[in-house]
């Protein structure tokens, strides 16, 4: 009866954890986004974190869409071999970089680099009291610190997207075209043919989700790391915090994109 009851108290404690925990979540996003359209803006803080997630984001965005460009055209020519259709290897891989691929490993790779360093950036200013700080000078740190975070992760990701795409078609060609001896112009002609405008759309709307997704998880993750189970002041809490940031951030994405292919399509 004792073990029954043990059982039952420790599944009411994790839903109120998770229920506190998704409101927090909430209301954090609620102010964050009201703090990016309450002037004045922030114009040189967003253009720094724009610095910091985007441009230092684009060496492995290229070297990851490279090589999963040149594993499409691989897959894709040895696959369409078998059935005489060589010449649509490069709609096959426009299309699956530019609706799946490009938007999801774009914002897994961004979700690595740039997410973790929001989380423990974040994480370290509230376990060292500098948010206590500036609340106490009546600084809000949501206009402060997350609205240009939240701006530049929303900017970022699309173009990063964009890089992502088209370094993945020239990885296709050159490993179908260059190596295996696929058609050039069959591949560039069914690439023209079949990619249409919701494609780029679809990806356009996937990518922008992430970046909003990224920036909230990872910063009310790193806002909150003293409440966080596992957590609290100190260099363990924010390592343990910035971790579990990066896995529901990832996870997120992952159902996000069925979520929005299921809408958009």
């Amino acid at each position: 009866m004792m073990k029954m009851l043990g059982l039952f108290e420790k599944l009411g404690d994790n839903a109120l954890y998770y229920v506190n925990q998704a409101g927090r979540m909430g209301i954090f996003l609620f102010y964050s986004v009201v703090s990016v359209f309450r002037p004045p803006y922030k114009i040189f803080p967003t253009v720094r974190q724009i610095y910091i997630i985007g441009t230092l984001s684009i060496f492995v965005i290229l070297f990851t869409g490279a090589f999963t460009g040149m594993v499409l055209g691989l897959q894709g020519y040895h696959t369409l071999r078998k059935f005489g259709a060589q010449g649509l290897l490069g709609s096959a891989v426009a299309l699956s970089l530019i609706r799946e691929l490009g938007p999801v490993l774009a914002a897994l790779m961004v979700t690595g680099r740039a997410g973790s360093a929001i989380c423990a950036e974040i994480g370290i200013m509230r376990i060292s009291e500098q948010i206590d700080a500036l609340e106490c000078m009546a600084i809000d740190p949501h206009r402060f610190i997350m609205a240009p975070k939240f701006m530049a992760g929303i900017i970022s990701l699309p173009l990063l997207t964009a890089i992502f795409d088209v370094t993945g078609i020239l990885g296709g060609y050159v490993v179908g075209v260059k190596l295996l001896g696929a058609n050039e112009g069959a591949y560039f002609s069914s690439m023209y043919k079949d990619v249409e405008f919701e494609d780029i759309y679809m990806g356009f709307v996937k990518s922008l989700c992430f970046g909003l997704l990224i920036i909230w998880i990872s910063a009310s993750k790193g806002y909150y790391v003293h409440l966080e189970r596992g957590g609290g002041f100190g260099a363990e809490g924010v390592s343990i915090t910035t971790t579990n940031a990066v896995v529901l951030c990832s996870v997120a994405i992952l159902l996000f994109d069925y979520f929005l292919t299921s809408v958009l399509l």
